[in-house]
């Protein structure tokens, strides 16, 4: 389907008021701000992995590092430099000979200087005047020009820089040889609007491409970095995951994904990689994506509601704004108390198991009382309640219906097991004793049955579907008669004792079956 039947024409009527760029770099900053989250920390060889799949992921510009802050970082950053990848090779250095010097050491293809410009900055941690801090900036572009590397100046701090200040300061960079400017929204204060109207006050100054780093402090680094675009901005400084600083930086595949189907900017991103990517950095980093986490999360392109999935199922585009191939992803349909048996019968098919329409009625009434007690049900939980039924007999021919079970134990109360049933229409009520509540369950189940005195439990094996507390117990029983007969049969449940009883009944039900048969 074309991007406009999944995104709507919403969007056209207003892009015509926008200053929007032909073209939008992306800054990955994953290796260096992303690592500053706080319980990151890369192994060298942790950050060349990254930064071969960010080169594989095809981002613009990867900043590899701080060099000046440790002798294992400037070695980080050669190595990855001698990987000789396709994608631009950033150093961060400050406004300082030092830590130039130290950055230029590493053969890189471009240094990110900075220098704090807010007066909060300037006077409380930097103790220099503006004209001392402007010094310092012009002079270490110029450094870093002789040495025929690109530069790109950050103002730090400059969504709470002086208008005045900040212009004059771009403006003698982009003198001194700049080839990009940054504004970092540091502290994450900005509004969309007013970075829009910041970026439009930068571009009156300057000539030079400008690009916006921004942080989430607010939840908004995707927005204020998309509207800086919106008035011109050509980069964009992102984190994989939103990796970074506090509450981290703007999300690379948040920002890639908006600009690509909301304003029709096509970063040269490879989007098909943007899931990959997130993954490997979850399971380096150890910080889990949230399922409900846009693009990449696994709920993303998850839908359960019955209405939902009839309508994907139909059309993609009718519950999909894209489409989950492209970035790497894949549809799923989940199941649970929203079910319906569209979705159920969706399920099983792809899992090659054939239901009548009772059955399929009873395993989506299974599905939706599992649900309503907050199980989140796996493919593996679907399996095992649907062989359960489908390996009964039709409600019609059940000679034994549970009708209720229940047990009471404790430390100090003998297990004690209460059964209600039908037998052939007949309703009755028994109960027993025993060592624990299954014993006790199976134990009541015989007290009223007497038809059943000549079948023996020969086997019982208990199965957690999946991990966890609340898995669903999967119990399989093997009954022989007098003659020798087997009749094996499986109880699913969410509780072992119901799923014991109702694996007997299911057994019982078969030997009668024989019975009838033989007679």
């Amino acid at each position: 389907m074309n991007k406009k039947g999944y995104i709507g024409e919403f969007a056209d009527t207003y892009k015509k008021d926008l200053n929007l760029p032909d073209e939008v770099k992306i800054f990955d900053t994953t290796l260096r701000d992303g690592e500053q989250t706080p319980g990151v920390s890369f192994t060298p060889d942790q950050k060349i992995r990254i930064a071969r799949q960010l080169d594989e992921l095809q981002v613009d510009v990867i900043e590899a590092g701080f060099p000046i802050v440790s002798k294992g970082e400037k070695n980080s950053v050669k190595k990855i430099v001698d990987e000789d990848l396709d994608t631009e090779i950033c150093a961060l250095s400050r406004s300082s000979d030092e830590d130039l010097e130290t950055a230029l050491d590493c053969n890189v293809d471009s240094i990110h200087l900075f220098i704090a410009t807010s007066d909060l900055h300037l006077e409380k941690k930097l103790d220099l005047t503006r004209e001392e801090a402007l010094e310092k900036a012009v002079t270490s572009v110029e450094k870093a020009k002789e040495n025929g590397v690109i530069v790109e100046f950050s103002a730090e701090d400059a969504t709470r820089t002086e208008l005045g200040y900040l212009k004059e300061i771009y403006e003698a960079v982009e003198n001194a040889g700049a080839d990009r400017i940054n504004i970092p929204d540091t502290v994450g204060v900005a509004t969309p609007k007013a970075m829009r109207n910041l970026t439009e006050e930068i571009k009156k100054v300057v000539d030079i491409p400008i690009s916006v780093h921004c942080h989430d402090d607010f939840g908004l680094a995707v927005s204020n970095s998309v509207a800086a675009v919106e008035t011109g901005a050509e980069q964009i400084h992102a984190a994989i995951n939103g990796l970074g600083e506090r509450a981290g930086n703007a999300s690379l595949e948040e920002v890639v994904m908006t600009l690509r189907s909301l304003y029709d900017i096509k970063p040269r991103v490879k989007t098909e990689a943007l899931v990959k990517t997130s993954s490997l950095l979850e399971r380096i980093t150890g910080i889990q994506v949230p399922p409900n986490k846009a693009i990449v999360g696994d709920n993303a392109f998850a839908h359960e509601a019955g209405i939902h999935v009839d309508g994907v199922l139909k059309s993609p585009g009718t519950y999909e704004a894209l489409s989950p191939e492209l970035v790497g992803h894949h549809r799923r349909i989940t199941l649970g108390k929203h079910t319906g048996k569209k979705s159920v019968k969706k399920q099983l098919d792809e899992l090659e198991i054939e239901t009548t329409k009772e059955q399929l009625e009873e395993i989506t009434a299974r599905l939706k009382d599992i649900g309503d007690k907050g199980k989140i049900i796996t493919d593996a939980d679907l399996r095992a309640i649907a062989e359960s039924v489908v390996g009964t007999l039709p409600r019609e021919e059940k000679a034994v219906k549970l009708k209720e079970a229940t047990v009471t134990t404790g430390s100090t109360v003998t297990p004690t097991s209460s059964i209600r049933l039908s037998v052939k229409g007949e309703d009755r009520i028994g109960s027993a004793t025993g060592v624990g509540p299954v014993d006790a369950a199976i134990k009541a189940l015989r007290d009223v049955m007497g038809e059943i005195s000549e079948l023996s439990l020969k086997e019982y094996h208990l199965d957690a579907i999946t991990g966890g507390s609340d898995a669903l117990a999967d119990v399989t029983v093997k009954l022989e008669d007098k003659d020798n007969n087997l009749y094996i049969a499986k109880g699913v449940r969410d509780d072992v004792v119901l799923a014991s009883v109702e694996a007997m009944v299911n057994g019982i039900n078969r030997y009668f079956a024989r019975k009838e048969e033989e007679s």
